[in-house]
């Protein structure tokens, strides 16, 4: 599960964003000043940081600015009331990897946050020459080929896109509400067991002892199969 910080000093802002980004299968922690915002990062605990700009103690633009001189290369999203293009390109040239100003629609932020997390998590990973891989599994991306070994595996455009997602994380649990939310989009009725039905037609093809369920918590791909 990604691990999300929020530097934000409007409670009534913070508060909405956490209660959004948990129902959307992420964790939070939330600080209200730009020291422990910047103490926070340096921790390494997380996955993302969605940063206020007009923080106490010290500004987003100097978090950033910390971050990005210490080799903290953690995804930021910046969320201010600024909308001057000088604070945006300031922002960006800054580190940022995304700038959004207030008001904001949270379905907004949170695709802006799940495209983040994913291009991070595929330069993590390493992926080289579009494949994605786990043991003898292979993915490529430009041919949309799958195969197991020399043996080619035929899967739907939503198989697809399924397993993809899982290679990108593997030996990561992935929540029902976050392959929702990649594969299907975040407005798809979360109350459907869809997940369930596709997790199991892939096993079918890939092999069942791949995805492992993780009881009350969701499905993880296990690279040493």
């Amino acid at each position: 599960m990604s691990r999300i910080l929020i530097a934000e000093d409007d409670a009534r802002i913070a508060a909405f964003v956490g209660k959004g980004l948990r129902s959307a299968g992420y964790s939070t922690d939330h600080v209200t000043d730009g020291l422990s915002a910047l103490e926070a990062a340096r921790s390494g605990g997380f996955d993302m940081v969605v940063l206020d700009i007009g923080l106490p103690s010290m500004d987003g633009f100097e978090v950033l600015a910390h971050m990005r001189g210490e080799g903290i290369t953690t995804p930021v999203v910046v969320l201010t009331a600024r909308d001057s293009v000088n604070d945006t390109v300031s922002g960006l040239e800054g580190g940022a990897n995304d700038y959004m100003t207030k008001p904001f629609q949270f379905a907004e932020l949170l695709a802006r946050i799940r495209l983040r997390l994913v291009d991070d998590s595929a330069a993590a990973s390493g992926t080289k020459d579009n494949t994605l891989t786990a043991g003898d599994l292979s993915l490529d991306l430009k041919s949309r080929r799958v195969r197991i070994g020399a043996t080619v595996i035929d899967l739907t455009a939503r198989e697809f896109a399924l397993l993809e997602l899982f290679l990108r994380h593997p030996d990561h649990v992935l929540s029902r509400e976050q392959i929702l939310g990649h594969v299907w989009g975040y407005d798809f009725d979360p109350a459907s067991n869809v997940v369930d039905v596709y997790v199991r037609a892939l096993r079918n093809k890939i092999g069942a002892q791949r995805l492992e369920t993780v009881r009350g918590m969701g499905y993880r791909l296990r690279r040493d199969v």
